[in-house]
Order: structure tokens, then sequence, then C-alpha cells
């Protein structure tokens, strides 16, 4: 599933494609890049839930959550996101790149992959994804690319 991810969101969102595709057309395009239809459709129902995330109300009252909290893993979500990623997770909230609510975003979208194999640089990129798809995340969303595309210079993790 990250694999297709990457590719939609390499080829939509950091060109000049149109974002507006028809979703017949963007299953022919993915088949024809490779993919099976099978990860195709859970792909595009992953992204279907991302989308739907945005316009529920349901992280909006997190927010009212007192500054001093600290958010409690289930065990599932400590089998999916290792400490590595839970420690990055904290970080991103401290430099103020996430939020609360955009925080419980990217564990809800973790959450709904359908992976036995996750690391911290999948992490990444469902957090850049879930930052692009929530409007006013603008500042956030691009800090978040610049600490993805710097790792090569070694300045983070």
């Amino acid at each position: 599933m990250m694999d297709i991810l990457m590719y939609l969101f390499e080829t939509y969102i950091h060109s000049d494609v149109e974002l507006r595709v028809e979703q017949d057309e963007l299953e022919d395009e993915l088949l024809r890049a490779g993919f099976h239809k099978k990860d195709i459709f859970k792909v595009l129902n992953w992204l279907e839930e991302l989308a739907a995330l945005r316009q529920n109300d349901a992280y909006s009252t997190i927010s009212t959550s007192a500054a001093t909290s600290i958010r409690v893993y289930t065990r599932e979500e400590m089998k999916r996101i290792d400490l590595e990623g839970r420690g990055f997770l904290l970080f991103l909230e401290q430099v103020k790149v996430l939020t609360t609510e955009t925080r419980e975003m990217v564990i809800d979208r973790v959450m709904g992959l359908e992976t036995n194999e996750f690391e911290l640089d999948d992490l990444k990129w469902i957090i850049l994804m879930v930052l692009f798809n929530v409007p006013g995340n603008e500042r956030a969303y691009t800090l978040m690319e610049e600490l993805l595309y710097s790792k090569e210079k070694g300045i983070l993790h």
C-alpha cells in the first residue's frame, strides 16, 4: 500500500498534473504502472477515509484537552508504531508541526494501513499526506516536507 500511496502523492501532489482525476481513470493508470487491483482498491478506500477525516468533527474535541496531557497508545498502536515512531510524533507536536488533531488523524491513517511492515520513513510520508489534506496546515506541511527531504543531509533521525 505504501508504494501506491507514495506513487500517487509524488505523481499528483508534486507535479502539475490535474488533481481531479476520475477513480476509474486513476485505477487504470495504477494498473498500467504495475500495481495489483486488490492493492489499488485498498489505497483508494484509504484515501477516501482520509478525506472523510477532514469532514469529521470527532477530532475537534481533542483541542480542548490540557496542554500538559499525554497521548497513551493502545497495544495495537504500539505494535504498528514503534518507539522511534511514537517519539517522532511527540517531537513533531513539540515543534508545532502536528497538533493534537492532526496527530490523531495520522494515527488513524497509520492504523488504517493494511501492511505488516511499517517504518519511520512510512510514518513521515503518512504525516505529509495528512498535513496536505487538512486545510490550514500549509506551514506545518512545508516544515514536514523540509524534514522529510532533508534526511539525506543528516539533519533528522
